[in-house]
């Protein structure tokens, strides 16, 4: 029997897979999370943790795990930036993801905040709760039309192209931007002729060295005045004061934002902008796929355990 430690509440049923191959669980009574101090005291006598995106196992916490017996870091989320995966490989000690199972559920939100942020839906809705809207104008809440827009997908993973597959029921026509040639129809290696081409940009990178502030202020600068930019991906992917300082001048149309640069802080001046759906990191907010990703990273843990590798290995 392993020990596994569980850093934070999963959704119920979440650790099944785990219960029921007999391993003893670790965790708190409430929802509190660990500090860092907490994590590498916690780490040194288990064999496995499950964690989730907010996180940070760093070098210090691998250390401390592969002073004693850890052999897993199982994360449920796809992106894994919170997890010093060389660090972990160094030590000899096996990282994994939740990669497929929330694909569908994060594009139906992304093309929600699409056309959310199109159409001003919020702001109309915040004046109608308001009490503001005073009846049917013909010059009010003029958004911009998505059917038969110009769609520009950066990162093409499997997200990537699901919102793809929904662009395709509104008639949009579909570019993307990858370093690499995907070898589908619409790939472009100009991510700034893209911007500058598009009236639709939603971001579907993971978050890298190369991939902080991808859109900056002089790529903002390159879209459209009436182009709608939509971040699903990783909030640093995006110049957030940048962001917030195109929107307020009215360089940028709309934005539909789930991720932001230091969660769960946003930037005040995104806070105050105009023409922006904002929501609290909703992607894969979904009762039946944050399941389907506790029992894909209990999995991986498992298969670990067993002497086996996990097909949702990732790779430093």
């Amino acid at each position: 029997m392993a020990r596994v430690l569980v850093t934070r509440r999963l959704p119920t049923g979440g650790l099944d897979p785990l219960i029921e191959a007999g391993h003893e669980i670790v965790t708190r009574d409430d929802d509190t999370p660990f500090s860092k101090t907490e994590l590498i005291d916690a780490v040194r006598d288990v064999d496995a943790i499950v964690c989730l995106l907010t996180d940070r196992i760093d070098a210090d916490v691998l250390a401390a795990g592969a002073a004693g017996r850890l052999k897993v870091v199982a994360n449920v989320a796809v992106g894994y930036d919170n997890v010093d995966v060389a660090s972990a490989t160094g030590h000899g000690i096996v990282v994994t993801n939740t990669p497929g199972v929330l694909d569908e559920t994060t594009a139906d939100l992304a093309f929600l905040l699409i056309l959310a942020a199109a159409r001003l839906a919020s702001d109309g809705e915040r004046d109608l709760r308001a009490g503001v809207w005073d009846g049917w104008e013909i010059t009010e809440y003029l958004g911009v039309d998505v059917h038969g827009a110009t769609l520009g997908i950066v990162g093409f993973g499997r997200i990537g192209r699901a919102v793809a597959r929904r662009a395709a029921g509104f008639g949009m026509a579909v570019v993307h931007h990858t370093r690499n040639d995907t070898g589908i129809a619409g790939w472009t290696a100009d991510l700034d002729g893209m911007l500058a081409s598009s009236d639709v940009v939603s971001l579907h990178t993971p978050l890298t060295d190369e991939t902080r502030h991808l859109v900056d202020a002089r790529r903002l600068a390159l879209m459209k005045p009436t182009a709608v930019l939509v971040n699903t991906a990783r909030g640093p992917v995006v110049d957030e004061a940048a962001l917030a300082e195109a929107l307020h001048a009215g360089r940028l149309f709309a934005a539909g934002i789930d991720v932001y640069e230091r969660e769960p802080e946003v930037h005040p001046r995104l806070l105050t902008a105009p023409r922006t759906v904002l929501l609290p990191h909703l992607g894969s907010a979904s009762v039946a796929t944050r399941v389907r990703m506790a029992h894909l990273a209990c999995a991986g843990a498992l298969a670990v355990l067993a002497g086996e590798t996990p097909p949702n290995l990732v790779h430093a």
